[in-house]
């Protein structure tokens, strides 16, 4: 059996060796010859899967080991009868534990209190749950948006969510968590547009870490610095040609890698290789052992401190958010080909970065509603 797989997946060498022969390629550079005797294929969003990729493979089996589904010619891997399996939910705390990020940072460097705010979130699927969950932790006012759980009258979480123009119009942050859809009562593509900017509040703090396309970038360039007054912008249009124009305003502008936290990248492996083990019909052989944390053990002192500023420091000392946009800043060099081909570059060789879940916290003079907002974080709160 040959099976495909996207080189910079963690372990998917050794978790499908437990298959069959494994050729490893990187995920743009995935060719109609290198699938065309294979019986499976395993990718993250960078391969288009389609009938240009698949026409005249022998491929039964698809693994994407992401949460978005866009890259993917759905009706035609099903008109194929190609068995194929996404990995919903596989990095949303990742997303989250990013988000949390930029919005503490932009506090620190801008002076801004999170506190007492009001976040709004467009899209409440894993990721956004996720985030709702620590924008709460951070002691933020929570408005949520996503027209087709609300739609669901067995969904009781949803029958709180307002409409699109009241989270604009009433957000001090807004953050974009939706999947990019082209059709239907719900499509995504191009869903902040310059009316919809035009209804947020003067100062609003605008972060994408969807998909690009959900926005439309000269909508977004326009608003800045009336409507909106600082981006984080981790999805961009036609990545990885980003704009050099809107990387320039951004606050925070990152390579799409909000949700690479390695396990994120690892869970996304897993589920793949799980179903591809059903699928086969093979028991699954490969133990995901993670290697221990860059930083294990964090301790504190927070006595005589506001609570943001603790959770702050234990944030950027987990993940350095700030290092991803130097770098990304660093490579935006004039030429389009060579942005585009250092954005590739920065997330095929992302460096380990772990989930707040994975650092244990041991806070000297903390109140319990600080030891709360930790914990909610995702943090192993020492006693």
């Amino acid at each position: 059996m040959k099976i495909v797989c996207d080189k910079n997946m963690p372990f998917v060498a050794e978790a499908f060796a437990t298959l069959g022969e494994v050729v490893l390629k990187g995920g743009r550079e995935i060719s109609p010859a290198d699938v065309r005797d294979a019986d499976a294929l395993v990718t993250r969003s960078t391969t288009r899967v389609d009938r240009g990729l698949l026409a005249d493979s022998a491929v039964r089996f698809y693994g994407s080991g992401v949460i978005g589904t866009d890259h993917i010619d759905i009706p035609y891997l099903e008109s194929r009868g190609i068995v194929w399996t996404g990995a919903p939910g596989c990095n949303a705390e990742s997303v989250a534990n990013y988000l949390t990020a930029a919005l503490l940072w932009l506090g620190g460097r801008y002076g801004l209190t999170l506190e007492g705010k009001t976040i709004g979130v467009i899209g409440v699927g894993n990721v956004g749950r996720r985030v709702c969950r620590h924008a709460r932790a951070l002691g933020l006012r929570v408005l949520a948006n996503d027209p087709p759980r609300q739609r669901n009258p067995a969904d009781a979480e949803a029958r709180s969510f307002v409409p699109l123009d009241r989270l604009l119009a009433e957000s001090d942050i807004v953050t974009c968590h939706v999947p990019l859809t082209r059709e239907g009562p719900d499509a995504t593509y191009h869903l902040l547009r310059a009316e919809q900017f035009a209804r947020m509040r003067p100062g609003t703090i605008f972060i994408n870490a969807a998909r690009g396309p959900v926005l439309e970038t000269d909508a977004l360039l326009a608003a800045l610095g009336s409507r909106v007054s600082h981006a984080v912008i981790d999805c961009w249009e036609g990545e990885p040609a980003y704009r050099a124009d809107l990387l320039a305003r951004a606050d925070l502008a990152t390579p799409h890698i909000a949700g690479h936290s390695y396990e994120g990248k690892v869970n996304g492996t897993a589920i793949v290789y799980r179903r591809a083990c059903e699928f086969f019909g093979r028991e699954p052989a490969c133990a995901f052992e993670l290697p221990p944390p860059p930083v294990p053990l964090l301790e504190a002192d927070a006595s005589g401190r506001r609570d943001e500023d603790v959770l702050r420091d234990l944030v950027l000392r987990v993940y350095d958010i700030a290092a991803d946009s130097e770098r990304l800043k660093a490579s935006c060099v004039q030429d389009a080909a060579a942005r585009a081909a250092a954005f590739d570059a920065q997330r095929g060789s992302y460096p380990m970065r772990r989930e707040f879940a994975s650092t244990r916290v041991r806070l000297a003079g903390a109140s319990d509603a600080l030891l709360a907002k930790v914990s909610g974080l995702g943090f192993s709160v020492l006693g």
